[in-house]
């Protein structure tokens, strides 16, 4: 397994450091937040590949953290808290996260839901900042998609409507719905906006060689 990051948030110093201490005997890179003002800028710094997080935090709670750090990253976060009520298990996924472990914990138990949420989340991709499906790469970075040895750039709502039928991949996503998640993006697209701009994404899949990458459903909505 490659060398992970994982981003420790918790108020509690001496559990903090021993779940770190610990995660290090399995090669992990770990850093302990130390900013609870700050968690947002900690994870833009790190960039880790994986977050625990506990609930009680200063300032504000993890519940708040999970969903600013949503608004930016995908990151795999599992909750880590001793307020394992089924309000506050599902108020953390609802927010965003991936997992729930109640306090206390077993440390086996610990390294053993990271890996498999690690497994999880990476396993496909190699990193969460790129989809791939049927040999067509999407960089989440930077909005380029590749296939074989060419690629191509697209625009923000051209990368918004593909990024939204690779992450369904197999499954038929209504034209409704891919014009609400761009209305909630603050991409204004009605029915015919979002005709040319399939057509669009469908020239460049073509001139780098995705020839009928996209399936079309008339009147109801693409599949890839």
């Amino acid at each position: 397994m490659p060398d992970y990051k994982i981003l420790i948030v918790e108020d509690d110093e001496a559990i903090a450091q021993t779940e770190k201490e610990h995660l290090e005997k399995w090669n992990f890179l770990v850093r302990c937040a130390s900013d609870f003002k700050g968690i947002v800028s900690e994870v833009a710094d790190f960039t880790p590949d994986l977050i625990l997080l506990d609930v009680k935090l200063p300032y504000y709670n993890g519940f708040y953290w999970c969903s600013e750090i949503r608004k930016f990253s995908k990151v795999p976060i599992i909750f880590v808290s001793s307020a394992d009520d089924d309000m506050n298990i599902v108020m953390a996924m609802d927010m965003g996260g991936d997992d729930f472990i109640s306090k206390p914990f077993a440390l086996s138990v610990l390294t053993a839901k990271i890996n498999a949420l690690l497994r999880r989340s990476y396993s496909f991709t190699g990193q969460m900042n790129l989809l791939e499906h049927k040999g067509l790469r999407l960089n989440l970075a930077d909005a380029e998609i590749f296939y074989g040895e060419k690629s191509a750039q697209l625009s923000r709502n051209e990368f918004k409507i593909l990024q939204l039928l690779m992450e369904h991949a197999g499954k038929m996503v209504s034209r409704d719905t891919i014009m609400m998640q761009l209305w909630e993006s603050d991409s204004f697209i009605d029915d015919n906006t979002l005709t040319v701009n399939v057509a669009r994404i469908r020239k460049k899949l073509n001139d780098i060689g995705a020839i009928d990458y996209i399936i079309t459903k008339k009147g109801i909505g693409y599949l890839v």
